[in-house]
């Protein structure tokens, strides 16, 4: 008969997020993760799998932990108030103390040795699904006439999510949330109507 647990499961998967946030995967040793967590390698592997299955589910935890605000953005009424708001809500995100600078998603694995290829191919995956969300909403605000759409949903969706990606590099290189908002101030008065 297996023993319970004696963890939090998602207290430590809390903690695991943090330490691929901060150290990326290739960056994140074994005994980091484990310390962090509070467990040992053998409760690790029971709970999580290996070092790979555990980074993906950090960043399933971590989308699934946030995105709330960024549904709330895209369902404002014009495509210029939901970039708007999604770009300036990301600046507060990954400029936040209450967690390592910068975007998980987007820094985690980056270049990566050739055998972790399949963590940074479901990485890339989590991004393409985010861009995917960020065209609908364009879509929708093309078929419904707004007329702050300036372009192409496509071409909107990129743009978008680079100043947002951007955004969380440059966070984590130390660049004040002021002046990050005054970047998006910019690429949102150079691209929208309104």
């Amino acid at each position: 008969m297996p023993r319970p647990r004696e963890f939090d499961v998602d207290t430590a998967l809390d903690r695991a997020v943090d330490v691929f946030w901060e150290h990326g995967y290739e960056g994140s040793s074994l005994v980091q993760l484990t310390e962090a967590m509070g467990i040992n390698k053998p409760s690790m592997y029971a709970a999580f799998g290996d070092k790979r299955q555990l980074f993906e589910k950090a960043v399933q935890r971590y989308i699934a932990t946030g995105p709330a605000w960024e549904m709330e953005a895209f369902e404002l009424p014009t495509a210029h108030e939901a970039a708007a708001t999604f770009l300036h809500r990301t600046v507060d995100v990954v400029t936040s103390d209450r967690h390592p600078h910068g975007c998980l998603v987007v820094q985690g694995v980056g270049k990566c040795s050739p055998e972790n290829r399949p963590v940074r191919d479901y990485v890339a995956q989590q991004r393409a699904n985010a861009l995917d969300f960020i065209r609908e909403r364009f879509e929708r605000a093309a078929t419904e006439g707004d007329p702050t759409m300036t372009s192409d949903p496509e071409t909107l969706a990129l743009l978008v999510a680079g100043v947002s990606e951007g955004i969380a590099v440059r966070a984590n290189d130390g660049v004040p949330a002021e002046k990050l908002h005054r970047v998006v101030d910019l690429a949102i008065q150079g691209v929208f109507r309104g």
